[in-house]
């Protein structure tokens, strides 16, 4: 009876971990690719295979976890878990260790981990597969574990429909937008209300600086507070000296988080077009966050549907200044830019700074 909840309970995260992270694949590939910037494992070569890496292990994610659940080739299936687990619980504490990859995308945009509290997920994982594995070990030996043929075909039955199910959900999230949509930026998302969220409680942050002592070596570190405060370190003739380059920025209160708080748009010149954006009674935007990579047919065609509106507020907003042709350019960082939608171009519809519409250009202009 244990053994098989502890089953359970472990096949159900693995299919969930899998699931939300199926269906926003194109954002799982950006986390991915992470991984391979030069601050990480300096592998930009990979950088391009990061979608079909992606691919690989949420579908073994999704099929092993259901094979967990259905105890279908289960010797194979925990080996094949635990593995998995080992190589995630690498990742992760890499993450952590150096402070790298802030967020391992695990439960995608569904569930925020830390770096240190994802390793520790990984950790209480492969204990638990371990311990299934040694509770199952009997079964391997005598193959207790395979069941009559009727019973084979039922779970080979589900095994594919549900591997049908989850392909559709892989493809919608690849060529269109996800299926279900986890991130802030949601249809129905009111921009100006979370914007006014933020200010009304703003996280806070202390400098904490990096202090060599010139005369023993010694290296502390200190906030701005005490630095201020501590005329030792600062007053003439102090051998306390801060060092270039090495002075950290810490949060000391979390206020109202939210991924809008990363909404700015600007005008090619750096003028602050958010507050007019969001306030407007309508806008259209067309983002692109790989401007270079989108054809120009495909913009034109974009820019030709959105001038046919009346709306007084339009912007092509990318990453480089003069990528739209017959509409105002704006400037916005590309990171953020994923984070709204995962196509690109797409187009985002707001009314009074409300999410009404998104969707990939190629379907607006249908």
């Amino acid at each position: 009876m244990i053994k098989s909840l502890l089953r359970f309970i472990v096949a159900i995260i693995f299919i969930l971990s899998g699931f939300v992270k199926a269906v926003d694949l194109v954002g799982f590939s950006f986390k991915m690719e992470e991984y391979f910037e030069p601050s990480v494992f300096n592998m930009p070569f990979f950088v391009k295979f990061a979608l079909p890496l992606s691919i690989f292990i949420v579908v073994l994610e999704l099929l092993l976890g259901f094979m967990l659940l259905l105890k279908l080739k289960l010797k194979f299936t925990l080996s094949a878990l635990i593995a998995l687990c080992v190589f995630f619980g690498f990742l992760t504490f890499y993450s952590a260790y150096f402070n790298v990859v802030t967020d391992c995308g695990c439960f995608g945009d569904a569930i925020k981990f830390t770096p240190w509290e994802s390793f520790i997920k990984d950790i209480v994982l492969l204990v638990a597969l371990i311990i299934l594995f040694l509770l199952y070990r009997k079964e391997f030996q005598n193959d207790e574990f395979e069941q009559t043929k009727s019973n084979n075909k039922f779970k080979s039955v589900a095994l594919g429909i549900f591997s049908g199910i989850m392909i559709f959900i892989m493809a919608q999230g690849i060529m269109n937008e996800p299926l279900i949509d986890f991130r802030d930026y949601k249809i129905g998302t009111d921009l100006k209300a979370e914007k006014e969220k933020i200010a009304k409680n703003p996280s806070e942050y202390k400098t904490f600086y990096s202090l060599k002592n010139s005369k023993t070596s010694e290296i502390v570190k200190v906030n701005q507070d005490d630095y201020i405060n501590q005329t030792k370190y600062w007053e003439e003739g102090s051998p306390w000296k801060i060092e270039e380059g090495k002075n950290e920025s810490v949060l000391v209160k979390q206020g109202y988080k939210s991924e809008i708080a990363k909404f700015k748009i600007e005008d090619p010149t750096g003028i602050d077009l958010t507050n007019e954006i969001i306030t407007a009674p309508k806008a259209i935007l067309v983002f692109s966050y790989h401007p270079k990579e989108v054809s120009q047919d495909l913009l034109q065609k974009v820019e030709a549907k959105v001038n046919t509106d009346k709306t007084p507020v339009i912007y092509g907003v990318s990453t480089i200044p003069n990528t739209f042709k017959t509409i105002k350019n704006a400037m916005m960082d590309g990171t953020a830019i994923k984070t709204i939608a995962r196509s690109n171009p797409f187009v985002l519809i707001l009314e009074k700074g409300k999410i009404v519409d998104k969707q990939p250009a190629k379907n607006y202009i249908d």
